[in-house]
C-alpha cells in the first residue's frame, strides 16, 4: 500500500509538471510578438543627459500664466479679446504666436489675427490635464473657439484663422493643406471633453460632411497642395503635394463615426486611409502622417479590417519624405546631447527639430499601442527618447551655451520654450554656438519681430499632450504612459498604461493604480494577470528592454477571449 501511494505521488507530480509546462506553453503562445521601427532601433536605450520634466506641472503652469490677462512685464500679457465677431456673433480671444510677435495683439488689426494652432491646442492641452476651460475665471474659452469655424467663407470647417482675410493680416501665405485640416483634429479633441457645448455637434457634423465630400471627390488621388472646401475642388500652388492629408481626413471621419454612428463616415474613413496606404512614396509633410497609423490600428481592432500600415510608421520616422525632404524623426547625438526622438527635419541645418511636432506625434502613437500591442516596445523606447530630449527646448533646462537668448530667458516666465532645436546655426548668425542650439523662427516671419519671438508660445501650448500621457516612476528610465489620455471617442475602457524598461537587467517598478477600487493588473502583451487584488499600488517586474501594457481590471474578473479580443464582461481589455 505504501508503494502504491508513492507511485501515485510520483505520477501526480509528473502530471502537475506536464500541466504546468502546457500552461506555460499556452501563455507563450498567446504572448504578443513585438514589431520594431528601424529608426527607433538606432536610438539609445538610455538617452543622455537624462532628465524627464514634470510635463503635467508644466502644462498647469503654462495655462495659469498664459491665460492670465493681468500678467505684467515686457511682451506680457499674452492673451487678449477679439471683438470682431467673425463667423459667430460673440467675442473670442487671441494668444500671441510667439513672444513679442508684432503682427498680433489687441491693438493690431482690431485684434483679429490669431491662430487656432495656438488657442485650440492650449485649450485641448489644459483640458487633458484636468482644467475646465469652459468655466475659468468667468470665461468660457471653449465656446469662444467656435469663431474659427469658417462659415462666412462657406468652407464650413475649423481653420487656423477666423477667415482668409485675417490670415492675410499676418503676412499671408499660400493655402497649405495641413493648416486647413489640423485645426479640425484639434477641435475634435476639445469637443471630446465638452460634448454638450452649444453648436459643437453641428460644427463636428459639418466638418465630417465636408471631409467626406472631399474624399469622395478626390477618389483616392490626394496628389494636391490643398482642397477648397468651399467650392469642393482640389487645388495646387507652389507648395508640394501633401498626400498625407488623407490621414487627417481619416482621423476626423473615424472620430465622427464613433461619435455619431453614421456609416457614411466609416466608409469615408476607410476610403481616406486606403488612399494613404496605396501611396508609393513617403509624402510626410508636417504632422498628419502618424494619425494614419493610429486610425489603421484602431480600425483593425474595432472594425475587423486588416490594414498593413507599417510603412506609415516608417514614413513618420525615417526622414525620406519626397514632399518635404528629410521630414521625420531625429536619431542623433550632438556633442554629448541625445536628440533622438524629436520630430522635424533630419537634414535642414544639419537637423531641425520642433517642439510642437514632437508633442503632437505623441497624441496618436501612444494610444495606437493599445489597439496594436505589437508596437509596445518600440513606441516605449521612442517615447523615452522624445520625452527626455524635449527639455532642451526650454531655456531654464538648456545650458546657456546652447541657446540663442540665454540673457532673455526671464521673459518666458518658465513656461515658454524655444520653437526649435538645430545642429548648425551659422546661417542664422550664431556661428559661435555649438550644437544642439535652441532657437526659433519668429524673426523670419516679419522684419519687425524682435529676437524674443524665437520663444514659441504656440509650440509650448501643446505641452498638455505630454502632461496627460507621461508620468515618471520610481525607476529612472521607466515611464508610465497613459494609453487612454488621447484615445478620444473610445468605447468604455479600463485604465491602460505602457511601461518600457530600457535597462540591461530586469527592473521592479512601483506601480500606482489610477483606479480607486481593488484591481487586478493584467498585461495585455503577455495576456496574464500579474498582480491580484491591488488596492493602491503594487510592484511589477519588467524584463530587460521589454514592455508591459498594464490594464487595471476589477479584482477577481474573469477574462474571456472572443473573436480575437479579450473581454471582462462587455469591456475589451486587450486586442489580439
Amino acid at each position: 500500500m505504501k508503494w502504491n501511494k508513492r507511485i501515485l505521488t510520483v505520477l501526480g507530480t509528473i502530471m502537475l509538471l506536464i500541466i504546468g509546462c502546457q500552461n506555460k506553453e499556452k501563455v507563450e503562445a498567446v504572448s504578443v510578438s513585438q514589431m520594431s521601427i528601424d529608426r527607433v532601433d538606432s536610438m539609445p536605450f538610455m538617452p543622455r543627459p537624462y532628465k524627464i520634466l514634470d510635463f503635467k506641472k508644466l502644462a498647469l503652469s503654462y495655462d495659469h500664466v498664459v491665460y492670465d490677462s493681468t500678467q505684467t512685464g515686457e511682451h506680457w500679457p499674452l492673451i487678449w479679446k477679439d471683438g470682431s465677431r467673425k463667423n459667430f456673433d460673440q467675442e473670442t480671444f487671441g494668444i500671441y504666436t510667439a513672444l513679442g510677435d508684432t503682427r498680433q495683439g489687441p491693438d493690431n488689426h482690431q485684434g483679429m489675427f490669431h491662430e487656432s494652432l495656438n488657442t485650440i491646442s492650449s485649450v485641448l492641452g489644459a483640458s487633458l490635464v484636468g482644467i475646465d476651460k469652459s468655466d475659468q475665471h468667468g470665461e468660457d474659452y471653449v465656446a469662444m473657439l467656435k469663431n474659427y469655424f469658417n462659415s462666412d467663407t462657406g468652407w464650413n470647417i475649423v481653420m487656423n484663422n477666423t477667415g482668409p482675410d485675417v490670415a492675410l493680416l499676418g503676412g499671408g501665405y499660400g493655402r497649405d493643406w495641413w493648416y486647413d485640416i489640423y485645426p479640425n483634429l484639434l477641435f475634435y479633441g476639445v469637443a471630446n471633453f465638452y460634448p454638450q457645448h452649444d453648436d459643437f455637434e453641428l460644427i463636428q457634423r459639418s466638418i465630417a460632411d465636408r471631409f467626406q465630400k472631399a474624399d469622395s471627390i478626390l477618389a483616392g488621388n490626394y496628389g494636391h497642395t490643398f482642397f477648397d472646401y468651399g467650392s469642393l475642388q482640389p487645388k495646387d500652388n507652389w507648395i508640394c503635394y501633401q498626400e498625407d492629408a488623407a490621414a487627417g481626413h481619416a482621423y476626423v471621419l473615424y472620430a465622427a463615426y464613433r461619435k455619431f454612428g453614421d456609416l457614411k463616415y466609416l466608409d469615408a474613413a476607410k476610403s481616406s486611409l486606403e488612399a494613404l496606404l496605396s501611396q508609393k512614396e513617403n509624402r510626410f509633410y508636417e504632422i498628419l502622417m502618424p494619425f494614419g497609423a493610429y486610425v489603421a490600428a484602431r480600425m483593425n481592432a474595432e472594425e475587423g479590417t486588416s490594414y498593413d500600415y507599417h510603412n506609415i510608421l516608417d514614413w513618420t520616422f525615417d526622414g525620406t519624405s519626397v514632399c518635404r525632404e528629410g521630414w521625420g524623426v531625429l536619431e542623433d547625438n550632438w556633442n554629448g546631447y541625445d536628440v533622438s526622438g524629436l520630430v522635424g527635419s533630419t537634414i535642414d541645418h544639419g537637423g531641425f527639430a520642433f517642439l510642437m511636432n514632437t508633442y503632437d506625434t505623441m497624441w496618436p502613437l501612444v494610444p495606437m499601442v493599445r489597439y496594436d500591442p505589437r508596437y509596445a516596445t518600440t513606441i516605449g523606447k521612442w517615447m523615452l527618447n522624445a520625452a527626455n530630449a524635449s527639455k532642451f527646448f526650454y531655456p531654464y533646462e538648456m545650458d546657456d551655451a546652447h541657446q540663442t537668448l540665454p540673457n532673455k530667458k526671464e521673459y518666458t516666465k518658465g513656461v515658454i520654450a524655444y520653437e526649435g532645436l538645430i545642429k548648425n546655426a551659422h546661417l542664422e548668425g550664431y556661428s559661435d554656438l555649438e550644437a544642439p542650439i535652441a532657437i526659433g523662427d519668429g524673426p523670419h516671419w516679419t522684419p519687425d519681430n524682435p529676437d524674443v519671438s524665437q520663444f514659441s508660445v504656440y509650440g509650448s501650448g501643446h505641452v498638455g499632450i505630454a502632461g496627460a500621457i507621461i508620468e515618471k516612476t520610481d525607476v529612472p528610465g521607466i515611464l508610465k504612459l497613459d494609453c487612454l489620455a488621447t484615445d478620444f471617442y473610445r468605447k468604455e475602457s479600463y485604465p491602460t498604461f505602457l511601461l518600457y524598461n530600457p535597462h540591461e537587467t530586469s527592473k521592479t517598478v512601483r506601480y500606482v493604480c489610477q483606479s480607486n477600487e481593488k484591481v487586478d493588473l493584467y498585461d495585455a502583451i503577455a495576456h496574464q494577470v500579474i498582480s491580484e487584488g491591488v488596492d493602491s499600488n503594487s510592484s511589477i517586474d519588467i524584463s530587460a528592454k521589454k514592455a508591459r501594457l498594464i490594464v487595471e481590471i476589477p479584482a477577481g474578473s474573469s477574462i474571456k477571449e472572443k473573436e480575437g479580443k479579450f473581454y471582462v464582461g462587455d469591456v475589451v481589455v486587450a486586442f489580439r
